[in-house]
C-alpha cells in the first residue's frame, strides 16, 4: 500500500473514442496533461499499449485520505483546495464552491407497465422514460409471432427506437431545468399512437448531428459498469454507475482523472440538452426491476453509452415475449436505430439486412459480434431458482457468492 498499486488496464480500448463533433481523442488528452501523461504514457508520450502495468500512488494515496476522512476531505477539505487551486492555475472551470454546493438526488422509481409485468427504472436525465416509452409502444405488437431478429421484427422495434430517441433529444433533459412531459411520454394512449403508425409503415426521421448526434450520440464512454444482485433474503438491487467520458486532466499529487462529460451536452443554446450552468446531461443508464405479482423477477440493466437503454429493451423483450433463459437473452445478437439507419451486429444474417434494405432502410453491419450494450441480468422464478446472465461478449460475469 505504501507503494501504491498497480492496475492492468485495457488500454486499447481506452483511448479509443470516436473523437466525433471535434472532440479530441483520448490518447490525445492524457498526452496534453502532465500528471496523465506520467500515468498512461511511455518516455515519448505514447499511450501505454493492453496489458501495461500503471503504478499510481497518488489515487493509492487519495483514497486512503478519504477512507480516514470521510467524503468532506474532497467535497469541502484539502482536497477539494487541492482541485481549486490546479483549475484556477490552468484556466479550468471547477471551483471548491461547486464541491461544496454538490447534493445527492433521490428519487422514487419509474413505474411502468409491459405485458402485466410492473417496469421500476430510473427517472429523467437518466433513460428509464426512453426504456418506458419504448415498452409500451411495442406492447401493442405480437412480438413472438413475427419471430426473434425477423426483419419485421427489427423493423418494428428500431422505429420505436427512433421514436423515443427523437422525444429524449427534443423533451429529456434535467428536470430542474426543462419541463418533461414525463406523463404523456410514457402514457399507453401516446405508445398507441406510434404503434398505429408503425403499423402503417411510416418511417420515422431522426435528426443526428454528425455522427455523434445532439447531446452527444456514440461518444459516451464504454466504460460504465452494472451490477444486478439478488442477496439471500430477496433483496434486489440494479445500479449502473457511470462517469462519461475521460478528460484527460490529471490534478498533480491527486491520481484520479477528472471526466469530460460537458462534451456530451449539446452545443445548440436552446434546446433540452443544451450547457447551462449546473445542470446535469442525458445519460441512456436505465437500471431496472420487473416484478411479476408484485415480486422481483428480473433484475436488469447494461453499460454501453447511448445503446444502454437499446440493448436492456432487447434483452427484456428476449426474457418477456420469446421466454429465453437469461444467458441466451443477453448472448443472442442485438440491433439498434438511434438514427435513420438499423445498425445490426456482424451475427446478424445478410439476408435479414436484405430485406431491411429493400424496403429503404440504410442498414450499418458492425464488425463486432457482441455490440450495443453489454447487458447483465437475473431472472427470478417463482420458485425462487435464481439465473444470471451477462454478455459475453464483454468482461462481465454472472457469479454466485
Amino acid at each position: 500500500a505504501d507503494a501504491g498499486f498497480l492496475v492492468r488496464p485495457h488500454v486499447a480500448e481506452f483511448w479509443s473514442d470516436p473523437g466525433s463533433m471535434g472532440r479530441a481523442p483520448s490518447s490525445q488528452r492524457v498526452s496534453h496533461n502532465p500528471s496523465a501523461r506520467r500515468l498512461y504514457c511511455d518516455a515519448d508520450g505514447v499511450p501505454l499499449r493492453a496489458g501495461e502495468f500503471v503504478r499510481n500512488p497518488d489515487l493509492a494515496n487519495s483514497l486512503r485520505r478519504i477512507a480516514e476522512g470521510g467524503a468532506d476531505v474532497f467535497y469541502t477539505g484539502d482536497m477539494a483546495d487541492q482541485i481549486d487551486a490546479d483549475m484556477k492555475a490552468n484556466g479550468g472551470l471547477l471551483s471548491k464552491q461547486d464541491l461544496t454546493d454538490h447534493e445527492t438526488v433521490h428519487n422514487a422509481p419509474l413505474w411502468g407497465e409491459y405485458r402485466g409485468l410492473k417496469v421500476a427504472t430510473n427517472h429523467p436525465p437518466g433513460g428509464g422514460i426512453m426504456l418506458l416509452e419504448m415498452l409500451n409502444t411495442l406492447e401493442n405488437f405480437d412480438l413472438a409471432a413475427m419471430g426473434h431478429n425477423s426483419p419485421e421484427y427489427i423493423r418494428v422495434v428500431c422505429e420505436a427506437m427512433k421514436r423515443a430517441t427523437s422525444d429524449k433529444d427534443a423533451h429529456v433533459g434535467d428536470p430542474a431545468y426543462v419541463d418533461i412531459p414525463v406523463d404523456r411520454l410514457i402514457g399507453k394512449d401516446y405508445a398507441a399512437a406510434m404503434a398505429a403508425a408503425i403499423r402503417a409503415g411510416e418511417v420515422a426521421h431522426v435528426e443526428r448531428l454528425g455522427a455523434g448526434g445532439p447531446g452527444g450520440g456514440q461518444a459516451e464512454s464504454p466504460h460504465t459498469t452494472h451490477l444486478s444482485v439478488v442477496d439471500s433474503g430477496g433483496g434486489t438491487v440494479s445500479m449502473t454507475h457511470s462517469l462519461g467520458m475521460p478528460s484527460g486532466m490529471v490534478t498533480k499529487g491527486l491520481g484520479f482523472m477528472y471526466n469530460g462529460c460537458m462534451g456530451v451536452f449539446d452545443p445548440r443554446p436552446g434546446r433540452t440538452g443544451s450547457i447551462v450552468p449546473g445542470k446535469a446531461r442525458f445519460s441512456s443508464i436505465c437500471p431496472s426491476i420487473l416484478f411479476k405479482d408484485d415480486k422481483p423477477c428480473l433484475v436488469i440493466g447494461a453499460p454501453g453509452g447511448t445503446q444502454i437503454a437499446m440493448g436492456v429493451l432487447q434483452a427484456i423483450l428476449n426474457v418477456v415475449d420469446f421466454n429465453m433463459p437469461m444467458d441466451r437473452a443477453v448472448a443472442v445478437p442485438r440491433f439498434s436505430a438511434t438514427s435513420d439507419a438499423i445498425d445490426i451486429s456482424n451475427r446478424i444474417p445478410a439476408y435479414v439486412a436484405a430485406e431491411l434494405e429493400a424496403r429503404g432502410y440504410e442498414v450499418i453491419r458492425s464488425y463486432l459480434s457482441y455490440d450495443f450494450a453489454a447487458v447483465h441480468g437475473i431472472t427470478i422464478a417463482h420458485d425462487g431458482v435464481l439465473e444470471g446472465g451477462a454478455d459475453p461478449g464483454h468482461d462481465g460475469m454472472a457469479l454466485e457468492v
